[in-house]
């Protein structure tokens, strides 16, 4: 009898944790983990605006990171922006233990919002 034929985990052909394989994460996956973080602080979006989006490279267990995102004006963009890169950076290595070296924010466009429109019209 063989012991090949015990079975997976038990007996001398079961195979060392160590040379089982690894695990790899696609880019696009982390691309979508990233477009969630970021939705998740950049709250409800201005009406016409996009939701965001990323993109993503991965080389040697890090992912560079940029994220495309529409926001309203006016608004602290410098803050909303700084929140968008630290929820990303925290949500992409908790959720895939990658090393996340970098994340750039993009803002594509502003949205001029109600508060702004009242604004518009005065002089002074």
């Amino acid at each position: 009898m063989s012991t090949a034929a015990a079975g997976p985990g038990r007996g001398p052909a079961a195979v060392a944790p160590g040379e089982r394989g690894a695990t790899r994460i696609a880019d696009r996956v982390v691309a979508k983990i990233a477009a969630l973080a970021a939705r998740e602080v950049t709250g409800p979006l201005p009406e016409g605006a996009a939701p965001p989006y990323a993109t993503v490279l991965v080389r040697n267990g890090a992912a560079r990171v940029r994220v495309h995102i529409e926001l309203g004006y006016p608004d602290d963009i410098g803050g909303r922006c700084g929140r968008v890169r630290r929820r990303v950076a925290d949500r992409v290595r908790a959720l895939t233990g990658l090393r996340v070296p970098e994340v750039v924010v993009q803002v594509e466009r502003l949205h001029l919002t109600e508060a702004s429109g009242a604004a518009r019209g005065r002089t002074g």
